[in-house]
């Protein structure tokens, strides 16, 4: 049955009282250029199985991650799942259950979000961390918008080597509330001077690390240079599993610390959902967006939990509310809770170590093809590879050769002159034979 319940006169009467002359101009804040002019080149109308049909045969047109060796990383990661995670999260207790309003009949919904929290603060290094977020772009936007509420300031820095889509989502927050973002240029080699780019309006530095193009950073520095100028440092992160060999952020004298928790017991999945992780200091909390499960003791002394700050004080102060999410990525949350549990803290240094060894291993072999250069001076799991070619050709050459060698730089930055590199991650899913059918076949395309 379809569910179309309003007619045109209903319709139009929405739309006067809101004051907008047709639907179209809901849409009036996309950028033209972004919008798809008509409808997409499709069949209107066309049976079941031949809709199967014709979707199958659109998909066969793509490699898929786990048909070829696979080396594409820049914020979602593929990874080995232990089958017991996805067994659990499909417990109906878990797969049908919404937002926890009444404690009394959600002690394991809270639970389990409780957890999960206490995780990400230990990971972080942080003191408090929140129920989720929708993704990691999300999350440092948020996180941003949340720095100038704390300071009172309206400015934000975002570091060369922000991913560029975590850049831009927000760039799209700040102008829509009438902030301010310096956006410093594309920095491959991790050499910009942040410092210099603040002043006295600054309200936050954001710095990712491993950043974009896979060099860690040292944000002890950053964060002094930060906090001199009354500014806060927003410590951003695209694979969780780095944590595992890499100083805490918290440990950096970070004071919001944001990342995607995909790289932790959730597939790539097309691109989403995917989970936001959010930690701060505790003095901030008043502050911070999304939801918070605290702990406490019922009436009969017995510990329990509740939603210690709700999406429902959200909805209540409105215009004067934190933040507009007003939900959590709470399945894929529990997700990445039974993977860490299942991993524990000796299991992800284990699993941070063999990612960082498998990339090594790659980037020897990659490094020995003629022409390429590897341009970091040290990194995690994901390096920039440089090539002699452009470096979307020498993908889409790669993909003829069955193997997905990465993410050209080009793709995201188009006009920042680095047509010749390629962000390559190596994870523990990666064989030797992997490495070599790279190194074989990047070869092959250079000659």
């Amino acid at each position: 049955m379809r569910y179309l319940p309003l007619d045109a006169a209903e319709r139009q009467a929405m739309l006067a009282r809101i004051g907008v002359p047709d639907v179209e101009a809901l849409f009036a804040d996309i950028p033209a250029d972004k919008r798809i002019g008509g409808l997409i080149d499709l069949p209107l109308a066309k049976c079941e199985m031949a809709v199967e049909r014709t979707m199958s045969a659109m998909a066969a047109r793509s490699v898929a991650a786990g048909s070829a060796p696979f080396f594409l990383g820049a914020g979602a990661y593929k990874r080995h799942i232990p089958a017991s995670v996805d067994h659990l999260i499909q417990r109906s207790e878990f797969l049908t259950s919404y937002t926890p309003y009444q404690p009394e009949i959600a002690q394991g919904t809270l639970k389990v979000l409780f957890e999960f929290q206490t995780q990400v603060a230990t990971l972080t290094g942080m003191e408090v961390a929140n129920a989720s977020m929708y993704d990691g772009s999300t999350a440092c936007a948020e996180a941003m918008m949340m720095a100038h509420r704390l300071t009172k300031r309206g400015k934000a820095v975002l570091s060369g080597g922000l991913h560029p889509q975590y850049a831009d989502v927000a760039e799209t927050l700040a102008r829509l509330a009438g902030e301010t973002v310096v956006r410093l240029p594309p920095d491959v080699r991790a050499s910009e001077d942040i410092a210099a780019a603040m002043d006295d309006e600054t309200s936050c530095v954001v710095v990712q690390s491993p950043d974009f193009f896979g060099n860690p950073r040292d944000l002890a520095p950053i964060a002094d240079a930060a906090h001199a100028r009354g500014a806060l440092l927003v410590a951003v992160f695209t694979d969780p599993v780095s944590l595992g060999a890499l100083r805490s952020p918290g440990e950096m004298d970070a004071d919001i610390v944001v990342g995607e928790g995909q790289g932790i017991g959730n597939a790539l999945s097309f691109g989403g959902p995917y989970l936001g992780l959010f930690s701060t200091r505790l003095k901030f909390v008043r502050q911070m967006p999304g939801r918070l499960a605290g702990e406490t003791v019922d009436a009969d002394g017995r510990r329990s939990f509740v939603l210690t700050l709700s999406t429902r004080e959200q909805h209540i102060r409105r215009e004067k509310a934190t933040s507009n999410i007003c939900t959590n990525s709470g399945l894929c949350a529990l997700a990445f809770s039974i993977h860490l549990a299942l991993l524990g803290g000796v299991g992800l240094r284990r699993l941070a170590n063999l990612n960082h060894a498998n990339a090594v291993q790659l980037a020897d072999r990659l490094s020995a093809v003629p022409g390429v250069e590897i341009v970091n001076a040290c990194f995690f799991n994901e390096f920039t590879l440089r090539t002699p070619r452009p470096a979307a050709d020498v993908i889409e050459a790669l993909a003829r050769r069955g193997v997905i060698g990465g993410l050209p730089v080009s793709r995201l930055l188009p006009q920042a002159g680095l047509d010749d590199c390629i962000v390559v991650a190596s994870t523990e899913v990666n064989s030797d034979d992997d490495r070599s059918a790279y190194a074989k076949a990047l070869a092959e395309c250079l000659r």
